[in-house]
């Protein structure tokens, strides 16, 4: 027997006249894969016959005709098709980073209410601002800006420094851009502001980082402000109070920004050799660079309710040890435990906690 017949045997076609059926079953089954594919198929068709004819691509509309019958294809279904979108906001997705509003919310003007960001309950803006940024529904603390936070907690404000704004110190690409655009969209030259108020009564001079500003990162600017504030309140005798938010050092300004953190806590001892009191408030989040220097060198260090607070964050602890952390971890009570901490105050209550605060340190100021 020959191979030929007996590949023919095998296959079940033994029989002269049938030697050629297997062909044409093969054939066959090609055509049903081919209609099961017609999707893809028909993108592939589309792009071929596209270019053949224009030589332009996938950007000229092509047409082509299918067993199924005509079927137009447009650039933007190829684009759909071939190029995905980002799967989560991490990614760049603008469809991740846009909130999903439920049908009660997409109806409210976003000035007149706002979604809480922990339980997703809709909630009037008046009644978030009347309640100090704090959800009525389930009592998430939301970051407040650096005035909001200034005028919550203090009286007859002025403002220092304000001149100073941040610069491109190392041409870094696209940096520029980004400054504009945060200057626009805040109204503020950099992410602290610093000024003399009154707390209770009590001359003090107190800072309040910006958490719309790159996340209140530390650059040449900010950490300039912050030490000008010490000098400035260790020349005139006052105490300092500093609402520190953060995420750490700026990148943009690299080895610049890591030396703001010596530059602070040097203003920090000084100021503190004069005898003067340093009260921080540490917000949500204060992290990196800055917990490393003026955020803990503080005589009395204050926190607000559920803030993370740390240096490095908990996911890349966990990277590093793989270990579980425990729950709770870096956040204000925790650290209150282990003794980093001084007070968790309520912010309905954090005016009269640092009047009371300024007074018992302040006494001869008062009189």
């Amino acid at each position: 027997m020959t191979k030929k017949e007996a590949f023919q045997r095998q296959a079940g076609y033994g029989r002269k006249k049938n030697r050629y059926k297997w062909a044409a079953d093969a054939q066959k089954w090609a055509l049903s894969q081919k209609h099961k594919n017609a999707q893809a198929n028909r993108f592939l068709v589309a792009q071929r016959s596209a270019q053949a004819r224009s030589g332009t691509g996938w950007r000229r509309m092509a047409s082509v005709r299918l067993p199924e019958g005509e079927w137009t294809l447009k650039f933007e279904d190829l684009k759909k098709f071939f190029i995905r979108k980002p799967k989560n906001a991490l990614e760049g997705s603008d469809e991740a980073a846009a909130p999903q509003q439920s049908a009660q919310g997409a109806a409210i003007p976003a000035k007149l209410a706002e979604k809480c960001p922990h339980c997703g309950q809709i909630v009037l803006s008046d009644e978030m601002e009347e309640n100090h940024n704090i959800c009525p529904k389930c009592g998430h603390y939301k970051k407040m800006a650096p005035r909001a936070r200034i005028s919550m907690c203090c009286e007859d404000f002025a403002e220092l420094f304000s001149e100073e704004q941040a610069e491109n110190l190392l041409a870094f690409p696209g940096y520029d851009e980004k400054l504009a655009s945060l200057r626009k969209a805040t109204g503020e030259k950099d992410g602290v502001v610093c000024g003399t108020a009154k707390i209770g009564g009590v001359p003090c001079a107190v800072f309040a980082m910006d958490h719309r500003f790159m996340m209140g990162s530390m650059g040449h600017t900010v950490g300039e402000k912050i030490a000008k504030t010490f000098e400035y309140a260790t020349e005139h005798k006052l105490p300092v109070v500093g609402f520190v938010l953060s995420g750490g050092a700026r990148m943009q300004e690299g080895i610049v920004s890591l030396m703001q953190m010596a530059k602070t806590s040097a203003a920090v001892a000084k100021h503190g050799e004069a005898g003067l009191l340093y009260i921080s408030v540490l917000t949500d989040p204060t992290t990196g660079g800055v917990s490393a220097s003026f955020a803990f060198e503080a005589d009395i260090i204050m926190a607000e309710k559920g803030a993370l607070i740390g240096f490095a964050g908990p996911r890349v602890i966990e990277q590093t040890i793989r270990q579980k952390l425990p729950e709770g971890f870096q956040r204000a009570e925790f650290l209150q435990q282990k003794g980093f901490v001084d007070l968790i105050v309520e912010r309905k209550e954090m005016k009269d906690k640092l009047a009371a605060l300024l007074r018992l340190h302040c006494e001869e100021a008062i009189a």
